[in-house]
């Protein structure tokens, strides 16, 4: 079973249109990179996907339950981290960490053991009662992907996770989700417009003004598109050469 199937999906706003018959499949225990500049259509794509909108046409499955038909069943089996930082600032690590368990309907004990356990993995664990504010943008990040991963899902989406972050903390964010990656299972659909995220063998697709226009293995790109690297490849598919 795939860990998300998108087939067909269009969708606009008005008389725009933002996704144009897209198709695409990230396999269980995949790091897949969806790439793409500014305004391909990359969160409203992830805002299908987790059900804040509904598609137009088209159908999307997360671990084969349908998110039209089966909304609970394929929520239930995604975590999320959107683009825009959502922590409650004035909480604290434990506090936004418990909220969210709860909502998940996670016991007291059962909740407590696996902040703790996402919490040191990540190295944060001597920031549990520290206010979110007082962290540093990395170390949110990094909390809000604690707080995806508590209820366990088999899939983790994330828009933009690392934009505007330091090199040093966009480089850790990366080999923890590659570590849950390749040791639990996990498979991670991973938003970016930053080619030096990618390594060679992650599968990549790539979003260009709505439209999927190369999939593929991130290092057969630059051959597919007459290029001589993965950043002239991507500018070559989208468009900015």
């Amino acid at each position: 079973m795939n860990a998300l199937e998108i087939r067909g999906l269009s969708h606009g706003f008005g008389r725009v249109q933002a996704l144009r018959d897209v198709s695409l499949t990230v396999a269980a225990g995949s790091f897949a990179v969806l790439l793409g500049p500014n305004g391909a259509g990359k969160t409203t794509l992830v805002s299908l996907v987790t059900g804040l909108y509904r598609a137009r046409a088209g159908e999307i499955a997360v671990l084969g339950h349908s998110v039209r038909r089966e909304p609970l069943a394929a929520l239930a089996g995604l975590g999320v981290v959107f683009q825009t930082p959502s922590l409650d600032l004035g909480l604290t690590v434990r506090e936004n960490l418990l909220y969210h368990a709860a909502l998940h309907g996670l016991s007291g004990a059962d909740a407590r053991d696996r902040i703790a356990a996402g919490l040191a993995r990540l190295g944060l664990g001597d920031r549990t009662n520290a206010r979110a504010r007082a962290l540093s943008g990395g170390m949110r990040r990094r909390v809000e992907i604690v707080r995806a991963l508590l209820h366990r899902p088999r899939l983790i989406v994330l828009d933009e996770p690392t934009a505007g972050l330091d090199a040093a903390s966009r480089r850790s964010i990366l080999t923890d989700l590659r570590a849950a990656c390749r040791e639990e299972g996990l498979a991670v659909f991973f938003v970016t417009h930053l080619l030096d995220e990618v390594d060679s063998d992650d599968p990549a697709i790539v979003l260009r003004e709505g439209a999927v226009v190369w999939t593929g293995a991130a290092r057969d790109m630059p051959a597919a598109a007459g290029m001589a690297t993965v950043p002239d490849a991507f500018l070559a598919l989208t468009g900015a050469a």
